[in-house]
């Protein structure tokens, strides 16, 4: 009986362990804060505004994100993370920005991939901030401003990208990496009342192999992000982009071509850019990045060049000083500069 009863303590701390490997888990919180002082002009702007701002070089944020081990090679997964502006201490990126709109997630990952469900990127993020030396910069980067920033002076300049830079009611599925390569299909259920069918879909590749990335996505867009409730476009915008990044050690260079039109319209958006990133000291890197994008119809165009500097202080921590010139057709020129100081954690 006492051997029994042994044998069955033993089965059942053994049980338990094995659960408790199986159920491994680990929550993290995570962010970046970004502060910069500055003065900021964009093409067609009226004044120069004196300012310190959040975001110069990515968008402040923070959040938890975590993952459970399930056994089999299985893991759940989850995101919450919301932006900021530490400058103010304001949530989001701009009034009415939902809380959780950088991700707001849950999913299954294994040897099939990752199924992510709930609020997450779009299909145009990555491969837009892979394919610059500035990254997400929404204050400095040429191709982000063209691509992702409306301009609200009398310029009349539209996004050239129809929907936001994340996507809420999504459904992705992101293969497992093959040789390099990683494809991420997106579907945005849709949810407009009186308006079955519309949605937003989408599809992005990631290649890396040593120095070289190559990148590009399609998107075609029905549907307001991140407005809650969604509301229908008017009409379909569709828009792509192919672009890559190669490291010459000495140099790293970046190139992206890409084009978006709405069906309602015969105006088309044509958008070159082309970037490099230079080591110095060892710590820091000279950034250039200059981006032109023509209107097929209006006959407008519009060409920014950003010059920069960014030093690391750690591996977490880096300071930045940029410069940025800003033209549109018939309008008055925009100059922009900024110091700032960027932390993740």
């Amino acid at each position: 009986m006492k051997t029994n009863l042994i044998a069955l303590s033993l089965g059942g701390a053994l049980l338990c362990a094995t659960a408790a490997t199986h159920a491994q888990s680990s929550v993290q919180l995570m962010g970046l804060t970004d502060v910069f002082v500055g003065s900021l002009r964009n093409a067609g702007d009226a004044g120069r505004a004196t300012v310190l701002n959040s975001g110069g070089m990515t968008t402040s944020w923070f959040g938890v994100k975590g993952t459970e081990d399930l056994g089999g090679g299985l893991k759940a997964n989850f995101a919450l993370t919301s932006f900021i502006k530490v400058d103010s201490g304001v949530q989001g990126r701009f009034v009415n920005d939902t809380f959780f709109s950088r991700d707001a997630n849950v999913g299954l990952s294994g040897g099939f991939g990752t199924v992510t469900v709930g609020r997450g990127l779009a299909p145009n993020f990555l491969p837009s901030i892979l394919s610059n030396p500035m990254g997400d910069s929404f204050t400095f980067a040429p191709l982000i401003l063209h691509m992702n920033v409306p301009l609200f002076n009398g310029t009349g300049w539209t996004a050239t990208t129809p929907s936001d830079t994340g996507w809420s009611n999504e459904i992705i599925y992101s293969t497992p990496s093959m040789g390099g390569l990683t494809v991420n299909a997106h579907y945005q259920v849709g949810e407009v009342a009186n308006d079955n069918g519309k949605k937003n879909i989408g599809l992005n590749a990631l290649y890396f192999n040593g120095p070289l990335t190559l990148t590009g996505f399609y998107e075609r867009d029905q549907v307001s992000n991140p407005a809650v409730p969604n509301t229908y476009l008017g009409t379909t915008k569709a828009d792509w982009m192919l672009g890559g990044a190669y490291d010459f050690t000495v140099v790293k260079a970046f190139a992206s071509y890409g084009q978006a039109k709405a069906d309602n319209t015969t105006n088309k958006a044509k958008t070159l850019q082309l970037g490099v990133a230079v080591p110095v000291f060892s710590t820091g890197k000279v950034l250039a990045s200059w981006a032109q994008t023509e209107m097929t119809a209006t006959d407008v165009s519009r060409k920014t060049f950003t010059l920069g500097y960014d030093h690391f202080l750690s591996k977490r921590t880096d300071l930045y000083a940029m410069l940025m010139n800003d033209r549109i057709t018939a309008r008055t020129t925009g100059n922009s500069f900024g110091l700032g100081v960027r932390h993740r954690f």
